[in-house]
């Protein structure tokens, strides 16, 4: 498959720019290998948007950054019907939601209108405005950021719309060698003043064949089974262990068995492998399955949250051998 060589060299792409951050760059080419949406957490000047903006780059896909803010509205994202002063006439001027990539920054902070609007687009990949549908690209993805630090002024996005995405990867501070390799860099680059050269060939077309790769990966049976006891065991936690009887109020849906099977695969593919294995499940589960899984007020009272509850699941259920 030259096209996985292909994706490695944007890998190296990527990683002439981001300093570390292994886990978002391989989660975000999961991402375009499988048309998922991903949901970035972590605190400011993490290279969330960097990153997102230089893949993007890497495979020449049009690309737009949506700033949400409390007044934003939904034609300020979707487009809306604009009268043509001199014709008298109305015609609809697309939004930013147009794009093949587009960065949701600060999702949180969007009011629930604009939150319904963007959830047909992830949903569907098509926008309704004046009562008319239209398509969005093939290649459509919502790469979206959140700051769990700062709650004042957000709103928190709804359990249908968490859902929708693929994945959720929480971020964290890169250790110290590695911040000193990005001072390193940003003066190699005269404090940011030069740009990294586009090496990449990879075209939007080039990640469309890829999926059909990555669709087609041997996924055996035992593997199969393995995952959907993964996600199952989230709506009967008292059978593996009492003492998680009343943790979660909401389990996983088959939605989370579906996107654990895509990522997995597309993780696989990534390796260069034609067939997934267990230990492919086991680490994209958490990512998969941490913002699906609804803590109670008792789970919370013991400690418990969505990361914790998954590293137990894969220590319970059974790996096949």
């Amino acid at each position: 498959m030259s096209s996985q060589k292909a994706f490695m060299a944007l890998k190296t792409h990527l990683q002439k720019t981001i300093v570390g951050q292994e886990a978002l760059l391989e989660r975000m080419m999961i991402a375009m290998l499988t048309g998922g949406h991903v949901l970035l957490e972590g605190p400011p000047g993490l290279a969330k948007t960097t990153a997102v903006k230089t893949l993007s780059k890497g495979v020449h896909a049009s690309f737009q950054r949506i700033q949400f803010t409390p007044d934003l509205m939904p034609g300020d994202v979707m487009g809306s019907d604009i009268l043509d002063p001199n014709t008298g006439v109305l015609s609809f001027v697309k939004g930013p939601i147009f794009n093949e990539i587009v960065l949701a920054d600060e999702i949180n902070r969007a009011p629930p209108k604009v939150q319904s609007a963007l959830l047909e687009a992830m949903a569907e990949k098509q926008v309704t405005a004046g009562g008319q549908t239209r398509a969005l690209p093939d290649l459509f993805i919502v790469m979206a950021t959140q700051n769990p630090l700062e709650q004042s002024g957000t709103y928190p996005l709804p359990e249908a719309q968490m859902d929708r995405f693929m994945l959720h990867v929480v971020l964290d501070y890169p250790t110290e060698d590695e911040e000193l390799e990005i001072l390193r860099r940003d003066r190699a680059k005269h404090y940011g003043i030069d740009q990294e050269a586009d090496t990449s060939s990879l075209t939007p077309q080039n990640v469309l064949d890829a999926r059909r790769e990555v669709a087609e990966m041997h996924v055996a049976e035992p593997v199969e089974k393995y995952l959907v006891a993964l996600v199952a065991a989230t709506r009967k936690l008292e059978t593996l262990d009492k003492a998680l009887t009343g943790v979660l109020d909401v389990g996983a849906s088959p939605r989370a068995s579906l996107a654990l099977l895509h990522a997995a695969s597309a993780y696989a593919w990534l390796q260069g492998r034609d067939y997934v294995t267990p230990d492919d499940v086991v680490r994209l589960a958490p990512d998969v399955m941490r913002h699906r899984l609804a803590v109670s007020f008792a789970g919370r009272a013991q400690g418990w949250d969505s990361q914790k509850l998954v590293e137990r699941l894969v220590e319970t259920v059974a790996v096949p051998v």
